[in-house]
């Protein structure tokens, strides 16, 4: 059985991760989860309290996307993930799934995302928040299997030009 891909479409909240992520998997038709879909009840309260998270809460939470990318290996599909995977180490916990795993790290204006996260609705990550993910954020290193882009233009020119980098535009 060949070797599956799977994506996961990192980045701060509110940089586009799951605009991009949805144009993926609609022009991949590859399986596709929210990782805000694999957070604690628990996890979720802090957030909407404006609690950034720890290593240690985040732990569980990176294994489960973790453990739902192998699944899907194993039955031969390839997968997109949104992530904020902010840190090595938890790149490295997703890193660990069967397949290839591919980081797709998002890039984007602080300000223009900060605008974002002010008027988003129905989202339990404050705009509060903001600091401590681009404070924690390690980019992607050279040794590290992925690419970033900056999410400029349409979101069509921004997923023909991940698609372009990872050798998958038909």
């Amino acid at each position: 059985m060949e070797t599956r891909m799977h994506l996961v479409i990192m980045g701060i909240s509110g940089s586009g991760k799951t605009t991009i992520a949805t144009a993926l998997s609609k022009r991949l038709g590859w399986s596709y989860a929210e990782a805000d879909e694999f957070h604690s009840a628990e996890n979720i309260t802090k957030m909407t309290q404006g609690i950034a998270l720890t290593d240690e809460d985040r732990h569980p939470w990176l294994t489960a996307i973790q453990e739902w990318v192998s699944s899907k290996s194993a039955v031969g599909e390839s997968t997109i993930v949104t992530c904020s995977a902010l840190k090595r180490s938890y790149r490295d916990i997703l890193a660990a799934a069967d397949g290839d795993v591919r980081f797709v790290h998002l890039l984007g204006d602080v300000e223009l995302i900060r605008s974002r996260l002010k008027t988003r609705t129905g989202h339990f990550m404050p705009e509060s928040l903001l600091p401590s993910q681009v404070s924690t954020l390690e980019p992607l290193g050279e040794n590290e299997n992925g690419i970033t882009v900056m999410n400029v233009g349409t979101p069509h020119e921004v997923t023909d030009s991940i698609l372009q980098q990872l050798g998958l535009a038909a």
